[in-house]
């Protein structure tokens, strides 16, 4: 099994990431009764359909908008410390529903979600929570977990009517609401958000969405659209575009071809002797049916972001990517990292090649002399840099 955290073959439990970041958590003792602002819900998954919807909430603290908001972080150039700093900051008051139900907690973090800025809440929880530091594998970690028994919204949310109008819109299907809410603006955060509290779709099919899930849900809809266009684009040249973001450095390998789309995560402090940790998943010109499993949201994010590039500069590819997991990346902070990363090194120049072979040499001698690994055997596994490419024309 691989873990979740970093792609090694263990449990999480005893990933290294995993266990620095533990020990980094500050000694923070929330008290049970307090007054704080809430700048985000969280939907658990665990116990489906019986889940727990929590309010995300910073005591004694004001203007908390950046304790949620990776496009913030991006912007002010965060390091992971200043991430972990914010986030174990939050607590998470919670209650347990179904996922159909109608709850006053359901309505309060409905409230939260849709919000354009953090929402006062006054919160009593049943004890005082243990300081802990909590992990998801789509999302962003959290501190302290308690559970609710009392919260009051004291103030009265506001919402962007462009929101209101497919919040109220009760035959809309939630694709269509999140790719209109998209084109106006709102990112993939907000939209993720407001999907995992159940207030958008069809009435009859609205429920709550698991964070974790409603985060790759969010990345998949937004760039199916944007793939169903490119398709119809002329094709780039053969060319390598390279980045990094936390600890995190990504190699774009384009093959003048249809689109098709393959990603490699590879855990560098696990090469041990050429002997490469890694996960991938793949899919064709036609798509994939199936979930990618190996890669996760981390496979969707990449491809949300790859989609936002093609649709800008009016071109298709055939894309390798390959991603170098370092320990410079020494806590865990969820996919935003992998989109964020992926987006940072689609935005530098990119190397032009005359041939595949050329390119991938390249990449090869560049991860060889930065971190020491030979990668030639895993893109000799790889089913669009390993065997021949077929053209579109032999299926159509």
């Amino acid at each position: 099994m691989h873990c979740v955290y970093c792609k090694g073959s263990h449990e999480h439990t005893s990933c290294p990431l995993f266990l620095r970041a533990m020990s980094a958590v500050a000694k923070v003792k929330p008290k049970a009764e307090y007054v704080a602002e809430s700048p985000a819900p969280f939907i658990g998954h665990y116990g489906y359909p019986h889940v727990n919807v929590g309010m995300l909430t910073v005591p004694e603290k004001k203007n908390t908008r950046v304790y949620d908001d990776p496009t913030s972080w991006v912007r002010q150039k965060f390091a992971i410390p200043d991430v972990v700093g914010l986030r174990r900051s939050l607590v998470n008051a919670r209650a347990i529903s179904h996922i159909t139900s109608s709850s006053r907690q359901v309505e309060r973090v409905q409230d939260i979600a849709l919000a354009r800025r953090p929402v006062d809440v006054e919160v009593t929880l049943k004890k005082a929570p243990a300081p802990a530091l909590t992990f998801n594998q789509a999302a962003a970690p959290f501190g302290p977990q308690g559970a609710v028994s009392k919260a009051i919204l004291m103030s009265n949310p506001s919402t962007h009517t462009k929101v209101d109008k497919v919040v109220s819109d009760s035959d809309r299907p939630a694709a269509s609401s999140m790719q209109y809410l998209s084109r106006a603006g709102f990112d993939e955060h907000y939209l993720s958000r407001i999907l995992s509290v159940g207030v958008l779709g069809v009435k009859a099919n609205r429920k709550l969405v698991p964070t974790r899930w409603s985060i790759t849900a969010t990345d998949d809809t937004l760039a199916k659209p944007l793939l169903e266009e490119i398709k119809t684009f002329s094709t780039t040249e053969c060319q390598v575009c390279i980045g990094k973001y936390m600890g995190n450095y990504y190699f774009f390998i384009f093959s003048p071809l249809p689109f098709s789309y393959e990603l490699f995560e590879v855990y560098v402090p696990g090469c041990k002797n050429d002997c490469l940790q890694y996960s991938t998943d793949y899919e064709s010109h036609f798509g994939r049916k199936g979930y990618a499993k190996q890669c996760a949201g981390g496979y969707y994010s990449v491809r949300l972001a790859l989609a936002q590039y093609f649709h800008k500069i009016r071109r298709q590819a055939s894309v390798f990517v390959l991603r170098m997991i370092t320990d410079e990346y020494t806590t865990p902070l969820g996919v935003w990292v992998t989109r964020e990363a992926a987006r940072q090194a689609l935005s530098n120049k990119p190397v032009v090649f005359s041939t595949s072979t050329l390119a991938q040499e390249f990449v090869q001698n560049i991860v060889r002399k930065k971190f020491g690994v030979q990668i030639e055997s895993l893109f000799k596994r790889s089913k669009l840099l390993g065997t021949p490419q077929s053209r579109l024309s032999q299926w159509t």
